[in-house]
């Protein structure tokens, strides 16, 4: 019986994870990791918390407890990475992250002494790279990628590096950021506790504007100026990792520099290969049939196996080889460009670009709409949104292809949404 007691708050909480587009298929691993983040108490308590920003005045009308005890919770929860705390201009708003990118990274983005993050790493282990599910429905759910490749600026042509969009330059993205923090590779900890980790660097997982904001305050990261996350930005590079970082425009809370031996991302894309599990850049590496001497070092350095060594069908030499790219699984990256020492790749443009959401709104609904939650973004909590919420949502949906649009109000089933919509399309 006690048994079941302790499980049905976690239950609850994993309901409330799963009302958001990035959720966590239930398993026992799941609810065994959960327990070692939450106690019983905080559990339930967060499972009441809403999706969208929140102050403490609703968490103690929720909770129905007085502000001040609300308070202490919700510091407690966001000094442990649980809930990230906004403060704006006239009052701090809470919000709770998804599992990934998310609370779970944030457990293991700094040493602690409070949980056995040994532990922690195995059950994480076990739960995105044994089991299939989370991962799948992390990276499968839909069109719209959580995270995307920056293109490895260094690695591009003059001419080609001129059509280069700045949200595509992480660069751009660190010297436009209003907080900037570095903590460690979630990934690499998790494979050091295990003994499995490459020798990458290990501090150097940037987190930007009000998330770094919050994880700054609260020590999980380290605050530092632009330049010295150039700095970082140029290490990654030096040691052939890939930018992956959030997929949008403007705003982007993180950038993971990633290597394909521990980094879940780089992992998901070589397991779901052409299913794309991670949002390319822009731009494909064309080696150089001539200037290729078939060393192999750029089949070496691809993090998701695009590259590959072929025969180079020359009579003279029969056993020659050359690179060859499998264009259905590059990044596009260009960290195979920056390790060929016949300067015999190019980094050339894609014949149809990729469509990045302009922010994490877009990107919530277009994920919402495509993994069929919608309608837990326009009714929160069990309860209408704001108003102004509701607008700044549907707002979006009335800007979507027509294809989305009609897979929303599929969704929805909502005579308001269906009149907006046709109104907005006679207009």
């Amino acid at each position: 019986m006690a048994h079941h007691t302790v499980r049905s708050g976690y239950q609850e909480l994993v309901e409330r994870l799963n009302r958001f587009p990035q959720g966590a298929p239930p398993s026992e691993l799941l609810y065994k990791i959960l327990k070692m983040l939450f106690s019983e108490r905080e559990a339930g308590l967060v499972a009441l918390l809403p999706i969208k920003p929140f102050d403490l005045q609703a968490a103690a009308r929720i909770w129905k407890m007085p502000e001040a005890q609300a308070g202490q919770v919700l510091d407690e929860l966001a000094g442990r990475g649980i809930l990230l705390d906004i403060q704006g201009r006239k009052r701090r708003l809470y919000v709770l992250p998804p599992p990934m990118a998310g609370f779970f990274e944030f457990s293991m983005m700094r040493v602690r002494e409070d949980i056995d993050q040994k532990l922690l790493s195995e059950l994480f282990h076990q739960y995105l790279n044994v089991e299939e599910d989370f991962i799948k429905a992390l990276f499968q759910g839909g069109e719209t990628e959580l995270g995307r490749t920056f293109v490895n600026e260094t690695a591009l042509p003059d001419d080609v590096a001129l059509q280069v969009l700045d949200y595509e330059r992480a660069s751009e993205i660190i010297r436009t950021a209003s907080h900037i923090g570095v903590g460690v590779c979630y990934c690499r900890h998790k494979m050091q506790h295990m003994d499995r980790a490459c020798d990458a660097p290990m501090n150097i997982c940037m987190t930007f504007n009000t998330v770094a904001g919050s994880l700054t305050r609260h020590e999980i990261a380290r605050p530092i100026d632009a330049a010295e996350c150039l700095d970082l930005l140029d290490e990654a590079r030096e040691n052939r990792l890939v930018q992956f970082g959030e997929n949008v425009q403007h705003g982007v809370s993180f950038i993971c520099n990633c290597c394909g031996c521990c980094c879940e991302a780089m992992l998901a894309a070589r397991r779901f290969g052409i299913l794309n599990a991670i949002q390319t850049t822009n731009y494909l590496p064309r080696p150089d049939a001539d200037r290729c001497n078939g060393c192999g070092k750029c089949v070496a350095a691809c993090p998701v196996e695009a590259m590959s060594l072929v025969s180079a069908n020359d009579p003279a030499k029969p056993k020659k080889k050359a690179s060859r790219l499998d264009e259905s699984v590059c990044l596009g990256c260009g960290v195979c460009v920056t390790v060929c020492p016949q300067d015999g790749i190019r980094l050339e443009p894609r014949g149809e670009r990729v469509i990045t959401p302009v922010n994490s709104t877009h990107k919530a609904v277009l994920m919402a709409v495509e993994r069929g939650k919608l309608q837990n973004l326009i009714f929160d909590n069990r309860a209408l949104v704001s108003h102004r919420a509701m607008a700044a949502i549907l707002g979006v949906i009335l800007n979507l292809p027509p294809m989305k649009r009609a897979m929303a109000s599929e969704q929805i089933k909502s005579r308001y949404l269906e009149r907006l919509i046709r109104k907005h399309a006679a207009n």
